[in-house]
């Protein structure tokens, strides 16, 4: 199993980097993660718990989809998905600190395929590395589209 997590302060309030995460997730999610080549959603209307995606990236040049549903959602403070068949978990922490939103970023990929424990330290580097881009994406965008006082 590799863990990793990132934080970062966002000069935004909870609530607004709650929404740009959460509420408008299929329309920002590739945009903080680049990686993301397409989303969609399997259940229709708002994110809630239980909602399911697909979607299809290239990491490392290598092509994935899978499918993955929202485990977890309290606004203004989580928000957590499960892949389908357990391979990996992510999820987004939000909490204020003054003005400022703190957003915690993990992700756990829950098994290494055997033909893949050679390289499981350069795995671990490549996802923290990825953690680490995720939320300072989140902070740039974030920050740049969302007014500090709305």
């Amino acid at each position: 199993m590799v863990k990793t997590k990132a934080n970062i302060l966002i000069n935004r309030r909870p609530e607004q980097v709650f929404g740009f995460i959460a509420e408008d997730f299929l329309d920002n999610y590739a945009r903080w993660s680049p990686e993301v080549k397409q989303i969609e959603a399997l259940t229709p209307g708002p994110l809630t718990l239980g909602s399911r995606m697909r979607q299809v990236r290239v990491d490392q040049g290598r092509r994935s989809e899978n499918q993955f549903k929202v485990t977890a959602l309290e606004k203004p403070e989580r928000l957590e998905f499960t892949e389908s068949s357990d391979l990996f978990r992510t999820g987004y922490w939000l909490s204020a600190a003054g003005q400022q939103t703190r957003l915690e970023f993990g992700f756990e990929l829950c098994r290494i395929e055997l033909y893949m424990r050679p390289f499981e330290k350069l795995i671990r580097i490549a996802i923290q590395e990825g953690t680490e881009r995720v939320v300072r994406n989140i902070k740039t965008l974030a920050e740049r589209e969302l007014t500090p006082d709305a």
